[in-house]
């Protein structure tokens, strides 16, 4: 079993950064793939990013590139979500995500290839 807990969210306005924090506990060694993912009301949760356990090959949905990057310390079982000159759009519950299988190109972005969720951190940005 895997536990993942997510902080670093809050209220920001337009053009501002934040960063989340993921953590793991327990079988840390059998999620290799991590990712971010977030949801608005009514939508399905859509992925933001996501990473291999090298931190090597990573994946971005095109509406975040070049602003939010994702990195891991494998060391301390944390992976981190960079999100920078943030819009209102980015608003949402942003989730963390635990892989037990390792993870190639698209396969990244399905919520069913993840088996470790976080309970989600708030991200508000006001205009």
């Amino acid at each position: 079993q895997v536990h993942v807990v997510e902080s670093g969210g809050g209220l920001v306005q337009a053009g501002d950064y934040l960063r989340l924090s993921c953590t793991a506990s327990g079988r840390v060694f059998s999620a290799p793939e991590m990712g971010w993912f977030r949801q608005t009301a009514g939508k399905e949760r859509e992925c933001v990013a996501a990473v291999d356990r090298s931190g090597i090959h990573t994946y971005y949905a095109d509406s975040v590139k070049g602003r939010f990057t994702i990195s891991r310390d494998n060391a301390k079982n944390t992976v981190f979500l960079q999100m920078n000159s943030l819009k209102p759009e980015d608003t949402a519950v942003y989730y963390c995500a635990a892989g037990a299988a390792s993870l190639y190109g698209s396969m990244r972005t399905n919520v069913r290839n993840y088996d470790y969720w976080g309970q989600g951190t708030q991200v508000t940005v006001s205009s």
